[in-house]
């Protein structure tokens, strides 16, 4: 286990590039709310939850989010197989946070949280970044007693979670693996887990 540094550094891992099947083919990155892109939204939450530097992982609609949502700061990285699922955005974000930083200290954990989930604020993403403590931290929120986003995987796991990414499980697999060092960070009182999947989940977009 490596010690952690005096200051970590935290980065914010937002996966964009659904393409939202069950609402007609819309790109989750562009839906609306409270009058900005929810992609903006999601990004200033990682922001004001303190995580820094943010890459933003882009699929479904790539070009229209880059010139429609304001993302200034942010490395944008393009899934050109985002269709195959979530485990394939995960990979390319941590591969992109690994190169922009080869050499010295660099990122310590990423934290990773999910473009349609707009009850998911800085209030949750600030209490699991508080539980990082090593460069193999393995945190997680919990709603209610069910495991949930934020993830928080430090940087000694990447490679590990990146070769179990598949399909739409993303992490999943890898935590149910790691179970026994995956230290759960209760969020329900702060955050809603709910996804925007559905034509019915859209007034949860106000």
């Amino acid at each position: 286990m490596t010690s952690p540094p005096d200051k970590p550094v935290i980065a914010g891992l937002l996966l964009a590039a659904g393409g939202g099947q069950r609402l007609g083919g819309r790109a989750k990155a562009l839906l609306q709310h409270r009058g900005r892109p929810l992609v903006e939204h999601a990004v200033q939450a990682l922001r004001d939850g303190g995580c820094g530097p943010v890459h933003v992982v882009l699929g479904a609609a790539a070009e229209r989010v880059r010139q429609e949502a304001r993302l200034s700061g942010c490395t944008l990285v393009d899934n050109t197989r985002w269709a195959d699922g979530m485990g394939s955005s995960l990979r390319a974000g941590l591969t992109s946070l690994a190169n922009a930083s080869p050499t010295g200290r660099g990122v310590d954990a990423a934290l990773v949280s999910l473009v349609d989930q707009p009850g998911v604020g800085a209030a949750a993403i600030a209490r699991v970044r508080s539980a990082f403590r090593s460069r193999d931290a393995l945190v997680a929120a919990l709603y209610g007693g069910e495991r949930g986003h934020p993830v928080l995987m430090g940087v000694d796991r990447w490679q590990a979670v990146a070769s179990m990414a598949a399909g739409d499980r993303g992490a999943r697999d890898y935590l149910m693996a790691h179970r026994s060092s995956l230290v759960l960070v209760e969020c329900g009182d702060v955050g809603d887990p709910h996804d925007i999947d559905t034509v019915e989940d859209l007034p949860r977009l106000k």
